[in-house]
């Protein structure tokens, strides 16, 4: 499935909702079923700088696709960040480094998020898209 697809079908999801209290019920749910991250990768070379919860990605290059597994100590922000491994695990790096984010926008993420924690979810996708930059230059 593209990240496109991924990212149409979120968008449905988050549609099926009337309002953000199931919303955030949702997202947390979505933290619940985050692939674990190796306990050996909660690090601080491993955290997203930036975020005002702790959160730890890691990326593995496999096939010539990117599999990412995640965790954080705060309910919302594993869901947020479940939602951006959904959307770009699995996926070529070069796919991830031109993909559009528009549909955080779309589900109105951010603005229903506090400042520090938007701030922490443009620092996500950064470190998911500079993970990509890295592999793909391996695979060059």
């Amino acid at each position: 499935m593209s990240i496109k697809d991924i990212q149409e079908e979120i968008i449905d999801e988050f549609a099926m909702f009337d309002d953000w209290m199931q919303r955030y019920e949702y997202m947390i749910e979505l933290g619940k079923s985050l692939p674990l991250i190796d306990e050996r990768y909660k690090t601080d070379d491993y955290i997203i700088k930036g975020c005002q919860s702790k959160v730890w990605v890691h990326a593995d290059l496999k096939d010539g696709k990117i599999f990412f597994t995640a965790d954080s100590d705060a309910i919302i922000t594993k869901g947020i960040i479940a939602i951006l491994v959904r959307t770009f695990s699995g996926q070529p790096p070069e796919e991830i480094i031109n993909a559009d984010t528009a549909y955080i926008d779309e589900i109105g993420l951010k603005e229903h998020l506090s400042p520090t924690r938007a701030n922490g979810l443009v620092s996500m996708i950064k470190q998911i898209k500079l993970y990509a930059v890295a592999y793909q230059a391996q695979l060059s």
